[in-house]
């Protein structure tokens, strides 16, 4: 059969639309093995497959693999006045801000930095501004750390919102997490100049475990656990030294212990691991 001419200014979505007409996969492991074949018959390309895999998988992640805990959380007090908290948010550059209570455990809403403009504004021009946080904040969104990313991606695009609050089993503040945090999940790394290393890269949790990028440097870990230092012997990231331990590329779940830490694989794709979960030895033992 001749190829269609047309072909050549299809997209690669278009493609895979074409060919789903004529082979339905019958299951997610039949739909990943099609786009692998897919993308060696170059209908796909490797940036492609890598998000289109990756959004499939992000259906295995909870909240709390990917969530920023709350003693990373950087907040305002409702009791701080805006001179006090202004070198915070330059600091951090961050666009929202969860502002708590008097009793530091109550969230009171969210701050966006860019509703706090007015009074910059007038604080600019010498004038000194009476300023109620209280009457800026957005209401916070809650969600419970077990929730599944597919599904928390669905309501932030839904809401429009950008942030929520994590909280655990007992009601308790757990952590954060961004519409940015779970986007990652599916394209990568989306950094800017305000990224910090170790917090880009090492993420801990609640129970004591911690969430690992892959592609965190040898370096940037120990510096983070200087206790459990690697050399560079096996590679220069932690997705190479885990790879030289298992010997073979793992699948998601597949758990390797090395050195004081259990590995768990969170993400991966047919080229590469992605996301990491450490467990020290000893809570598992």
């Amino acid at each position: 059969m001749s190829e269609d001419p047309s072909s050549h200014n299809k997209s690669w979505f278009e493609k895979i639309t074409h060919v789903f007409a004529h082979h339905e996969p019958k299951s997610r492991q039949d739909l990943l093995e099609f786009l692998y074949e897919a993308h060696a018959n170059k209908l796909l390309d490797t940036d492609a497959l890598t998000i289109v895999e990756s959004a499939i998988q992000i259906a295995d992640l909870q909240v709390r693999d990917i969530m920023l805990s709350r003693s990373q959380m950087v907040s305002i007090k409702i009791t701080q006045p805006l001179l006090e908290f202004l070198p915070v948010i330059i600091k951090t550059a961050h666009s929202r801000y969860p502002v708590l209570e008097e009793d530091n455990e109550t969230i009171a809403g969210i701050l966006l930095v860019k509703d706090l403009l007015p009074y910059l504004l007038k604080l600019a021009s010498e004038q000194e501004p009476e300023f109620d946080i209280r009457s800026l904040l957005r209401p916070a969104t809650y969600v419970p750390e077990s929730k599944r990313v597919n599904v928390l991606l669905r309501e932030f695009r839904a809401t429009h919102n950008h942030m929520a609050i994590i909280v655990d089993e007992y009601g308790g503040v757990a952590g954060l997490v961004t519409i940015e945090d779970v986007l990652e999940q599916i394209v990568g790394d989306i950094e800017d100049e305000h990224d910090i290393e170790e917090e880009s890269y090492i993420r801990p949790q609640p129970n004591g475990d911690f969430v690992v990028k892959a592609q965190t440097p040898i370096h940037v870990f120990n510096h983070y656990f200087p206790e459990n230092r690697y050399s560079e012997e096996f590679g220069k990231t932690i997705g190479e030294l885990v790879l030289h331990h298992f010997g073979y590329l793992p699948k998601r779940n597949e758990t390797k212990v090395i050195g004081a830490f259990t590995y768990r694989v969170l993400t991966a794709d047919s080229r590469r691991l992605h996301l990491l979960r450490l467990t020290p030895s000893k809570i598992i033992e």
